[in-house]
């Protein structure tokens, strides 16, 4: 199934939920510390890039489709840096600042061509800011063809049923990254793309194929969603819905780095949602573009050439 450039161009698809600025420090590595027994890095390069929701919505935009983001960040040099990069990708940013919140940071450490460390800065943030948020999102929500929430469990979308409820009752397909064990805040979206070991987390482990199914099953229909795409790695994912179950096997030819692999998995297919595609057409163009995007490094996106190559 393709989709024209044209096509894809018209569709617009409304991200919200949880940034954060992932910040890489390259360097050398040629000593032990005399201090303590840890490696000195000389730090060469630094790098800045979106990430999480904002990296969601940036594979939006790189695909060809058009992105708004909304989300709450601090009133810090960290949401200023998230602002500026968010303004080259094309993406049309709502950001809600609170002042006591830290806009979330992930600074990773490389050295030798590896993560030697991961500091993370992070707060949560107050729930006025986000109810206004909430008065934002119906105002961009008519102008939309698919929303997706993408949940990093940061406290952005403390109030995602209410959002959901008013995406349901505009028509709107919605679509969701969840995060965390209590999925009844998603009832009545479209389609959640739990990984395998966060499905694990709700529903338990499952002996075979059949036992999957039957608990997957029972869970889609108990929150009213209609369909749940479980993305399993080297497995695939397998997409269960109202007529069944359909899997995709895994594309990638050489796994270099999964991070960000669900972002594309998911803005891929919001993307093709929202141009028209149904979830089991969109299916095997979301598996492609995760498949790219795990042979790249960092948190990575792919092009509308790369995916209809």
């Amino acid at each position: 199934m393709t989709i024209s450039k044209e096509q894809l161009s018209q569709a617009l698809v409304l991200v919200v939920g949880d940034v954060m600025l992932d910040r890489y420090w390259y360097g050398a590595v040629d000593r032990i510390s005399p201090e303590a027994p840890v490696p000195v890095v000389r730090v060469t390069r630094e790098e800045e890039r979106i990430g999480a929701a904002a990296n969601v919505a940036y594979n939006v935009v790189t695909l060809g489709a058009q992105s708004s983001l909304l989300t709450v960040v601090g009133d810090d040099e960290a949401s200023h840096k998230l602002e500026a990069l968010v303004a080259q990708t094309g993406i049309q940013a709502h950001f809600g600042r609170d002042a006591d919140l830290k806009t979330t940071v992930k600074l990773r450490v490389i050295g030798r061509q590896q993560q030697l460390l991961r500091m993370d800065f992070e707060n949560t943030p107050k729930s006025e800011i986000l109810a206004s948020q909430t008065a934002t999102f119906l105002d961009l929500l008519p102008r939309h063809d698919a929303v997706l929430f993408s949940d990093y469990g940061k406290g952005g979308l403390a109030h995602v049923s209410d959002m959901i409820a008013r995406a349901k009752g505009a028509g709107k397909p919605i679509l969701i990254d969840p995060k965390g064990t209590d999925y009844s805040r998603y009832q009545g979206a479209t389609v959640i793309t739990p990984n395998r070991a966060e499905l694990q987390q709700v529903i338990g482990s499952w002996q075979d194929e059949a036992d999957l199914q039957t608990k997957a099953q029972n869970l889609r229909e108990s929150l009213g969603l209609q369909a749940i795409l479980v993305t399993r790695s080297e497995e695939g994912m397998t997409l269960f819905d109202a007529d069944g179950q359909v899997s995709v096997s895994a594309q990638a030819r050489e796994v270099f780095d999964v991070t960000g692999a669900g972002d594309t998995v998911i803005a891929t297919l919001a993307a093709m949602v929202a141009a028209g595609l149904s979830l089991r057409d969109a299916l095997p163009l979301a598996n492609r573009a995760g498949g790219l995007v795990v042979g790249k490094f960092g948190t990575a996106t792919v092009s509308y050439e790369e995916l209809f190559a």
